[in-house]
């Protein structure tokens, strides 16, 4: 009896669900009663039953509201002003450059709003590129600018520097106003002269530790940073070449005793510290002070300010020897004249 009356059902079930689906019975009264594991039980109109696997319920719900398609993290970077190659070509044209990109040997790319270095393979005669000021937020696709010697990437969003090992004739590089926390991949560089890394993130002793490695480097400007480890002298002392240097701006000024005298005296090739010269008189008072303190430096003074007024004396003397004599000369003339 009971195998009977479910046999019965599923057939009443399955007349209903074929109605529906030939579209006698209005769908609109088509409501979710439950839910289980087996499938969908729905109800057409008043009594009408049917059970969809829950299966090809879900397939039709996502194939009628699908997903969001996730957007690509280089499309969403790249979504501002591209560097594209027709861009590169009308700029070139605009600012009267040679249209055959190879030609170049400069181009000026700054305040474009870039997020991107890109499509400048072709422009392989390049000396100095200009790209401060921009969007971008990684040094990349330089690889064939071999010829570069002037990298200008200041006021960016780099964090790394990076992708540099192409350009073995670069010869400065400014990547100031950027948020890179640490010097590096820049050894290979080996006619690095330049390197300008002002108010970025270098914290630090280890941060700059990579210097000691580049051996090129003359210029060096530091400030503004958060140097606040006296130990970054032992990095410095190992860079032979470092004639001027910046470090105004870091809490490390303060920490230093003595900080000019220091540096000067440390720092043997040293023309230039901060804002102001290194002149020869300075060099030798420094180095007076670290060996006899303030008397030696007191008296290393009075002996270049002795020399010097001598010096200027002795530039007098020869002035009014210069003069005594062409007075000389012009008497004994108008003698000579007188006498015919």
């Amino acid at each position: 009896m009971f195998s009977s009356e479910v046999h019965e059902m599923r057939g009443e079930e399955e007349v209903k669900a074929s109605q529906v689906e030939a579209g006698d019975v209005d769908i609109s009264d088509v409501s979710i009663k439950d839910q289980d594991g087996a499938g969908v039980r729905v109800t057409c109109g008043s009594s009408t039953r049917a059970e969809v696997n829950s299966d090809d319920y879900q397939e039709n719900k996502l194939s009628e509201n699908p997903l969001p398609i996730p957007v690509n993290d280089k499309e969403e970077k790249q979504s501002g002003p591209r560097m594209t190659k027709k861009f590169l070509k009308d700029h070139c044209k605009e600012n009267k450059l040679y249209t055959t990109p190879w030609l170049n040997d400069i181009l000026y790319l700054h305040f474009k709003g870039f997020s991107t270095i890109e499509n400048l393979e072709e422009y392989t005669g390049l000396r100095c590129l200009w790209l401060q000021s921009n969007g971008l937020q990684r040094i990349e696709n330089l690889d064939t600018q071999t010829e570069l010697r002037c990298l200008q990437v200041q006021q960016n969003l780099i964090y790394k520097l990076e992708n540099l090992e192409h350009l073995s004739k670069l010869n400065q590089l400014n990547v100031s106003n950027n948020y890179i926390s640490t010097i590096e991949n820049i050894s290979c560089l080996p006619e690095l002269g330049s390197l300008q890394i002002a108010h970025n993130k270098l914290e630090k002793v280890s941060d700059i530790e990579h210097l000691r490695q580049c051996l090129s480097i003359s210029v060096l400007d530091l400030s503004h940073n958060l140097l606040n480890d006296p130990d970054i002298l032992l990095v410095l002392e190992n860079m032979p070449q470092l004639r001027v240097l910046n470090l105004m701006g870091n809490e490390v000024v303060k920490k230093i005793p003595n900080y000019r005298r220091t540096m000067i005296v440390r720092l043997k090739q040293l023309t230039y510290l901060d804002d102001r010269p290194v002149f020869p008189k300075d060099r030798a008072s420094a180095e007076a002070w670290a060996v006899g303190g303030l008397e030696g430096e007191r008296k290393e003074r009075e002996l270049w300010e002795t020399r010097e007024r001598r010096k200027i004396q002795d530039s007098l003397d020869g002035m009014a020897a210069i003069r005594k004599r062409a007075q000389e000369r012009r008497r004994l003339r108008e003698l000579q004249e007188k006498s015919e």
